[in-house]
């Protein structure tokens, strides 16, 4: 059989296929199979000749008889003692299968418009300002002469003398001529 095949379950084959297989379900190529082609689906089972890529998402067993050159893109791989295989491989969680149909003209999808929004201005945070105490103005002071009061005199008491009676007062000696009485 020439040309592309999408299936949805599991497809095992015996004969000659060249294209493209895609399985939803599991693949097994038989001991007498020879493959021409692309192959994807689940469990991907080679026991037969197989030339072209291999996606598995989940596995691909080699068996020992079988034979395979391509790249696989595959989640687990096991290649049995005294298999073929020659290409590159690339392994990850659940391997994705690419749509081999191609019959199905592939539209781009539209990607939305993205448009940029104006970000409203950010506020303006300031910090507290302390307020600082006003500065004290002392305006420098006329020169006021003071006048000096003479204090009261103060008078000493009398001095008594012998008998109680008040006497003369003695005074301190002042300055000058002594007055006389």
């Amino acid at each position: 059989m020439i040309g592309q095949i999408y299936i949805e379950g599991d497809l095992r084959i015996g004969g000659t296929i060249e294209g493209e297989v895609e399985v939803t379900g599991d693949v097994e190529v038989d001991d007498m199979a020879k493959v021409k082609a692309s192959l994807a689906g689940r469990d991907v089972s080679i026991r037969g000749q197989v030339n072209g890529a291999v996606v598995a998402r989940k596995r691909l067993v080699i068996a020992r008889s079988g034979s395979l050159t391509g790249d696989v893109h595959v989640a687990r791989l096991i290649i049995q003692d005294g298999a073929a295989f020659s290409g590159k491989v690339s392994m990850g969680g659940a391997a994705e299968v690419r749509p081999a149909r191609a019959a199905e003209p592939e539209v781009p999808a539209a990607e939305p418009e993205v448009k940029a929004l104006p970000e409203p201005p950010a506020p303006i945070v300031a910090a507290p300002v302390a307020a600082a105490p006003a500065p004290r103005v002392v305006a420098p002071a006329a020169h006021v002469p003071v006048p000096k009061v003479a204090a009261p005199a103060a008078q000493a008491p009398a001095a008594r003398g012998k008998g109680g009676k008040a006497g003369k007062a003695t005074t301190a000696p002042t300055r000058g001529k002594p007055k006389r009485r």
